[in-house]
């Protein structure tokens, strides 16, 4: 798809690191997967992705986590 962002690239699958903070926790998730912009670097993650990120931050905050890195697992 077009960038919306730059309006210039298109963008090409790939993974990205996501860093996620609440509270005085952050959460770091390496490759994740993502629709990347090849002129920017603007990252899309769809739907699917962004509810799993969500639910592992969610798990790690009540898990009482400070500062954690993780690699994506995708919620079955």
């Amino acid at each position: 798809m077009k960038c919306p962002i730059c309006k210039h690239g298109e963008t090409r699958p790939g993974t990205a690191s996501v860093s996620l903070e609440r509270n005085g926790a952050m959460l770091l998730i390496r490759n994740v997967p993502a629709e990347i912009c090849d002129n920017c670097g603007e990252v899309y993650h769809s739907e699917a992705v962004t509810e799993a990120l969500l639910k592992q931050a969610e798990e790690a905050a009540q898990s009482g986590v400070e500062f954690d890195v993780r690699r994506f697992a995708q919620a079955a």
